[in-house]
């Protein structure tokens, strides 16, 4: 099932910095939590990449750079991006435009839409991560977007599984169908509790730890609920994406079913049996 736990852990190391300010925030020493930050770990994680990359030879090495240094460039535009917009908390008219989107379905559209153009779940949630700095990023608004991420999240899955083999394309299908059927049951479950119970935290504004958990939740939880029916899941992939066996086997079927055997009864009915 798609938990995606290196996206969720990506996204929690966004959180970081903040984290590390609240420690220091109740800490009694003034330099204790300083130095540890997103910004020093991104520093390190790209120096680690580049001496893997430019000071080895092994070929392993030199992947583990590339990768290294592809966070660390992913968490520093992150990081860029939350100071830049910062500004715009003091913003009505992008308060007014975020507020808009505490429809459920627009939100939910509105996530759809931007992972399948940045083809990246991680970034998706990042950004918003960056946006909540603004304070206009409220509970109500963050979880549509989350769970339009989550099926955005298969765009890119999809395209990969073009031209690929029959079990490429279920496991692209079965990513698809669990975060869609997820979103949905979630949506029905939630916003139906909610219309009775009215849940206070609905206006609450998010920041960037918070983000990550409701993340790490959501995915939890539809995978959770979903758990009991992969058989049935995996049953109706295969029934979608046959193999080329099988379809070769219906053709062969569909071959003894003629109208040229009409003109011979009992071959047509033999024909037929046979089917």
């Amino acid at each position: 099932a798609p938990l995606l736990p290196g996206a969720i852990i990506t996204l929690f190391v966004f959180t970081l910095n903040s984290f590390f300010k609240f420690l220091h925030f109740i800490s009694c020493s003034s330099k204790e939590f300083e130095i540890i930050s997103t910004t020093s770990l991104t520093a390190l994680i790209a120096v680690v990449g580049i001496i893997l990359k430019m000071f080895t030879k092994s070929e392993t090495n030199h992947y583990l750079g590339d990768i290294m240094l592809g966070f660390a460039v992913l968490m520093f535009g992150i990081s860029t991006m939350s100071g830049s917009v910062e500004p715009l908390r003091e913003s009505q008219q992008f308060i007014s435009m975020m507020t808009s989107f505490t429809n459920p379905i627009l939100g939910i559209l509105v996530g759809l839409v931007f992972t399948s153009v940045i083809q990246s779940a991680s970034a998706a949630v990042g950004i918003l991560q960056a946006l909540a700095v603004t304070g206009a990023i409220s509970f109500q608004l963050a979880l549509p977007i989350i769970m339009g991420i989550a099926i955005g999240a298969a765009v890119p899955v999809l395209l990969s599984a073009l031209g690929a083999t029959v079990t490429g394309k279920r496991t692209a299908l079965i990513y698809l169908m669990v975060d869609t059927l997820g979103v949905i049951i979630f949506s029905i479950l939630f916003y139906s509790a909610n219309a009775v119970f009215d849940f206070s935290f609905m206006n609450i504004p998010m920041n960037m730890f918070m983000i990550a958990i409701l993340n790490t939740v959501f995915r939890v939880v539809i995978v959770a609920i979903q758990a009991p029916f992969i058989s049935v899941l995996e049953r109706v992939v295969k029934f979608i994406i046959k193999d080329k066996t099988e379809i070769a086997e219906e053709l062969r079927d569909v071959d003894r079913l003629e109208e040229r055997f009409l003109d011979h009864p009992a071959l047509a009915i033999e024909q037929t049996r046979e089917t």
